[in-house]
């Protein structure tokens, strides 16, 4: 079975950066498509971020766009979000979860395993 470990979440100035990890147990990060997800109080959860073996360019949300960057270690099988120039709506529960076969999908619907989640809070 596969379980996903996630980490790095935490209290954090606007501007400040985090960096959250994804570790899933039971297979390997290069099997799997991992994906980023977020929901902020009172919202709908979005996707943040996605990367996949099969494709060549991670994916963006808009609203993370130039700011995140999500990257993987297969040494250590773990997938990384680089969170820079947070803003105070980058705030939320953080949860990475995956998909097999290795193909990123922005729908949540689409991915069989979730981590527990990590909280995110930017605030001055």
């Amino acid at each position: 079975e596969v379980q996903l470990v996630e980490s790095g979440g935490g209290l954090v100035q606007p501007g400040g950066s985090l960096t959250l990890n994804c570790t899933p147990s039971g297979i390997t990060v290069h099997e799997l498509a991992i994906g980023w997800f977020r929901q902020a109080p009172g919202k709908n959860r979005e996707a943040v971020s996605c990367i996949a073996t099969s494709q060549g360019a991670p994916y963006y949300a808009d609203s993370g766009r130039g700011r995140f960057t999500i990257s993987r270690d297969i040494a250590e099988n773990t997938v990384y979000l680089q969170m820079d120039r947070l803003k105070f709506e980058d705030t939320g529960d953080y949860s990475c979860a995956a998909l097999k076969p290795p193909v990123c999908a922005a729908n949540a619907a689409m991915y069989g395993f979730w981590g527990e989640g990590t909280k995110v809070t930017v605030a001055s």
